[in-house]
């Protein structure tokens, strides 16, 4: 069965493009992780931190461009839900990231399978 070459052509090009997208993908994909990952850290830091003050040690918070005195406790519980928040993200891109990771691999089989067809 042979396909004709400008059916060929273009299914190349399109298996190509879909190559090109999945790895931009990834490595968009990535920094988003390392992103994340770098925002949890710091917030294990902060809490870390906050942990070894004394409980009367007054805490404040950023507003725009003054700081505003919070509770202690709305600080941990703050720093608590963005960490849950951001680590579900995190989860999110993985998944994300192994389905990138499928289609980057099975586009360039394709690809491969293609050509080795080609010169046969």
């Amino acid at each position: 069965m042979s396909i004709p070459n400008e059916a060929l052509q273009k299914l190349l090009q399109e298996i190509e493009s879909r190559v090109i997208t999945s790895q931009q993908q990834i490595g968009i994909t990535k920094a988003q992780m390392t992103s994340k990952n770098r925002d949890i850290r710091m917030l294990e830091l902060t809490s870390k931190e906050l942990g070894t003050l004394p409980a009367e040690t007054k805490v404040y918070e950023g507003v725009g461009k003054m700081f505003v005195a919070v509770p202690r406790t709305s600080v941990d519980k703050r720093i608590s839900t963005e960490s849950g928040e951001l680590k579900g993200e995190i989860e999110s891109l993985e998944k994300r990231m192994n389905y990138l990771e499928m289609t980057f691999k099975n586009s360039r089989e394709n690809l491969e399978a293609i050509l080795k067809s080609g010169r046969a």
